[in-house]
């Protein structure tokens, strides 16, 4: 098939989707970090003149991208995973650290995050992966070896460490899923979520109870011919373990930062001038927006530096503030579109490497949304990920823009005619 030119089938509609909430998303950055002085915005000193400049280089980077033959990301699929490893590895030895966290390479006055471009690599040899002809999600070798791309670089981010960036890999289980992974394991992670919470809530043996009828009553509603009381009394007896050993796990492996935020999200022992109050914050700053908001640049909250972090990871309370109920909808709409529009033109994709590639970048995409959203309005404990195209950083921008632009390219070389 020949690489035909890329503007006769590039989705602007994404690109614009894109051009949006990169747009909107300086312009909450510069409300938020808006310095006590008049300055340009180009000013590199400021956190808004960075950002700028960060916009400004991905320009060069989506030129690249969509010049390069489309070809070169699935061949080159393994090349960039073993540099992406190699790269975390690095860390350990030439890495800076941040707040106990090892996980940025610093040169000078430049810092670089690798995991956000390792989720691109990791997204491309997933793809490679699973579109070979001879592979079946339905052999468990097979799933042991998509599940081994995964896990490998989640390994040694864990151990930086950064379980915020480690999460948002298993969001590619999705696009295994959509390629023909057995449904039970979404429903056995599900599952297993909702024990934990609830062993956190209510005394373990309550919950053996509960589950034990919930299993009853599921077993004699089976058919009879589908019954087998051996795979449900393993079933039961795994649960009871699970169960059991939430609270050892909650107490003994889990960091006292990250059991602070899990108290936190179930108001339980929280100080709200210690470890609660980052959320405490950003809750006032978003319900005090109401409806319409305070105005841009209005923001008591944010003008008076209330919320930590604001600019990076709690960004989204500057919207909520300033721009209301009505722009925070506005916002997640946008967002929602270039989701589904991402999976629309996935879909439409002739190659199974790009229709999977497809799915890798919409679920990264949605993790990452649904992270950052749900933390702020205590959905969700608090962790440490950016809102794609919103939040302030460089490797993170440039990570995203390459993430899309990779895809774009791909639907723009004429996979998808029909």
């Amino acid at each position: 098939m020949k690489n035909q030119k890329v503007t006769n089938n590039i989705d602007w509609i994404s690109i614009l989707l894109y051009t949006l909430l990169v747009a909107m998303g300086w312009m909450n950055i510069y409300s938020a970090s808006l310095p006590n002085v008049e300055t340009s915005i180009f000013d590199i000193s400021q956190v808004s003149g960075k950002q700028i400049m960060f916009i400004i280089t991905t320009i060069p980077l989506i030129i690249v991208v969509l010049a390069m033959d489309a070809k070169i990301y699935e061949k080159g699929a393994l090349i960039f995973y073993s540099l992406g490893l190699l790269l975390l590895a690095g860390l350990f030895v030439f890495g800076s650290s941040h707040k106990g966290q090892t996980n940025w390479y610093s040169f000078g006055g430049f810092s670089m995050q690798p995991s956000e471009f390792v989720k691109i690599a990791t997204s491309l040899l997933l793809a490679k992966f699973l579109s070979d002809v001879q592979i079946n999600l339905k052999n468990f070798n097979h799933q042991l070896i998509a599940f081994g791309i995964i896990f490998l670089p989640v390994v040694l981010i864990m151990l930086q460490p950064d379980a915020g960036s480690a999460m948002i890999f298993f969001a590619l289980i999705l696009a295994m899923y959509r390629e023909g992974l057995p449904g039970w394991y979404l429903a056995t992670g599900a599952i297993a979520i909702a024990l934990f919470i609830l062993a956190l809530l209510i005394q373990p043996v309550a919950l053996v109870l509960f589950c034990g009828i919930v299993m009853l009553a599921a077993y004699f509603m089976t058919r009879r011919v589908l019954r087998n009381p051996i795979l449900y009394t393993i079933i039961f007896v795994g649960l009871i373990a699970f169960v059991f050993s939430v609270d050892y796990v909650f107490t003994n492996v889990l960091e006292d930062h990250q059991k602070d935020r899990i108290n936190v999200l179930f108001g339980k022992d929280v100080n709200l001038q210690a470890e609660g109050y980052n959320l405490n914050q950003a809750q006032i700053a978003i319900g005090s927006g109401g409806w319409m908001g305070k105005g841009y640049l209005e923001g008591t909250q944010t003008k008076g530096g209330f919320v930590p972090e604001q600019h990076t990871d709690y960004i989204f309370t500057t919207v909520g503030e300033e721009w209301g109920f009505a722009g925070s909808v506005t916002v997640i709409v946008l967002i929602v579109c270039l989701l589904l529009r991402i999976i629309y033109r996935a879909e439409r994709q002739k190659s199974k490497f790009s229709r999977t590639y497809g799915y890798c970048v919409a679920s990264i995409l949605f993790m990452h949304f649904f992270l950052n959203i749900t933390m702020l309005i205590r959905l969700f404990p608090t962790v440490g990920v950016p809102l794609p195209f919103f939040s302030y950083g460089g490797s993170s921008l440039w990570a995203f823009t390459l993430l899309l632009f990779i895809f774009i390219k791909m639907d723009a070389n004429q996979v998808n005619e029909w």
